[in-house]
C-alpha cells in the first residue's frame, strides 16, 4: 500500500511539474484577415517578443478575421468577458460606449499615425481611465490618413458628396459625411467589400493599406487624397486590450513583461507602422489604372469650417455627460501637437 501510495504522489507531482512546464497562451482575437499588415507587422511581432522575453512561457495563439465567434462590435466585450485574452478594435463601433477617446476622432485633427497614437496614450491616462476601467489597455492608436473612395465620380469639391452612400467607421466620421451631404452607412471593415459589390454604398473612407487586404481596390474607381500640407481628414481610434482577470492571473516578472511592452512606446509604434503601410498599398490600386484625385488645401478649408461645428458640437455633447469637454479637446491637440514636433 505504501508503495503503491508512494508512486501515486510521484506521478502527481511529475503531472503538476508538467502542468507548470505549460506555457501560458494568450488567445488573441481581431477582425483583420491574417494578411493584413496589422497581424503580420504587430501582432505577430509582438507576440514573438513576449515570448521570448518571458523565456517562453508565454505565447499568444492569434484568432484572425472573428475566428472566435461574433461580430466586430462585439470584440470588446469578448475581451472583457475572457472569451479572449487580447484583443484589437475600434471602441467607436460601439457607439456612445467610450466617448473620451473618441475626440481623436474628429475630422482634421492628425498629421502622421505614429505621434498622434503616443498622444493618445497620454490622453487615455488622463481622461480615459474610467471608460476603459473593465478591460486592461495595452495600446491606443490612430491609423494614418484617412482618404475618399468611391465609385461614381472623383471627389474634389463638397458638392460632390451629395447623393452618394458613404460607409464610414465610427460615429464621429459618420457625422462628418453626413455633413458633407452624403448619406452615411455605419458597418465594420469585415462587411464593407461586399456592400460596395453589391451597391449598397457608393463609396466608403478608408486609409490606405486596409483596402488591398480586403480587395477593395479592385472594385473602386476613384481615390481622392488630401492635400499633404493639411492635417488628416479623418482618422480612427483602435484599442489593443487585455482581460483584466487573466493579466491578474500572471506571475509578477510575466506581468512585467506584459507592462514593458505595452503603453506609450507599444502605441507609437502601431502608428509608425501604419504610417509607413501607404505607400505600397497605395501602389496596388496605381497597378490597377483606378483614377486619383487631389483635394486642394483652398478646398479642404471650406471643408473644415464644416467640420469645425463637429468638434463644437462635441464638446458641448461631452459637457452634458459630465466629461470636461473643452479641456479634453484641448488637450488632445497639444499632445498631438508635441509629439509631432518631436
Amino acid at each position: 500500500m505504501k508503495k503503491t501510495l508512494i508512486t501515486a504522489a510521484v506521478a502527481l507531482l511529475g503531472s503538476s511539474a508538467a502542468l507548470a512546464d505549460e506555457p501560458i497562451i494568450l488567445k488573441v482575437a481581431h477582425f483583420w484577415p491574417p494578411t493584413a499588415m496589422s497581424q503580420q507587422k504587430v501582432l505577430e511581432p509582438w507576440c514573438a517578443k513576449i515570448e521570448q522575453e518571458s523565456a517562453g512561457r508565454m505565447k499568444c495563439q492569434i484568432y484572425p478575421a472573428m475566428q472566435l465567434g461574433g461580430t466586430p462590435p462585439q470584440l470588446i466585450q469578448q475581451v472583457q468577458d475572457g472569451v479572449a485574452d487580447i484583443v484589437w478594435t475600434l471602441p467607436g463601433y460601439t457607439a456612445g460606449r467610450y466617448p473620451s477617446m473618441e475626440v481623436f476622432e474628429l475630422p482634421f485633427m492628425t498629421n502622421r499615425a505614429a505621434p498622434a497614437s503616443r498622444a493618445a496614450w497620454h490622453y487615455y491616462e488622463q481622461f480615459g481611465k474610467e471608460d476603459f476601467a473593465k478591460v486592461k489597455p495595452l495600446a491606443f492608436h490612430v491609423h494614418d490618413e484617412g482618404y475618399v473612395h468611391n465609385n461614381k465620380h472623383p471627389i474634389t469639391k463638397l458638392s460632390d458628396f451629395r447623393g452618394l452612400k458613404m460607409r464610414a467607421p465610427t460615429r464621429l466620421t459618420n457625422k462628418m459625411i453626413a455633413a458633407f451631404g452624403a448619406t452615411p452607412v455605419a458597418m465594420p471593415l469585415p462587411a464593407v467589400a461586399e456592400a460596395v459589390s453589391k451597391g449598397v454604398v457608393d463609396g466608403y473612407v478608408l486609409p490606405w493599406e486596409v483596402i488591398p487586404a480586403v480587395k477593395l481596390h479592385e472594385m473602386t474607381k476613384y481615390h481622392s487624397e488630401t492635400d499633404k500640407s493639411q492635417p488628416s481628414l479623418y482618422t480612427a481610434l483602435f484599442i489593443v486590450a487585455m482581460n483584466p482577470a487573466k493579466y491578474d492571473s500572471l506571475p509578477d516578472d510575466l506581468k512585467k513583461v506584459i507592462d514593458a511592452n505595452s503603453g506609450a512606446d507599444f502605441s507609437a509604434s502601431i502608428g509608425k507602422a501604419w504610417d509607413v503601410s501607404a505607400p505600397p498599398a497605395r501602389e496596388k490600386a496605381v497597378e490597377r489604372g483606378n483614377e486619383f484625385a487631389m483635394i486642394s488645401a483652398d478646398e479642404l478649408a471650406k471643408w473644415r469650417k464644416v467640420t469645425d461645428k463637429l468638434a463644437t458640437s462635441w464638446v458641448k455633447e461631452m459637457d452634458g455627460k459630465g466629461y470636461q469637454g473643452q479641456a479634453m479637446l484641448d488637450t488632445a491637440k497639444a499632445l498631438i501637437q508635441k509629439y509631432n514636433a518631436q
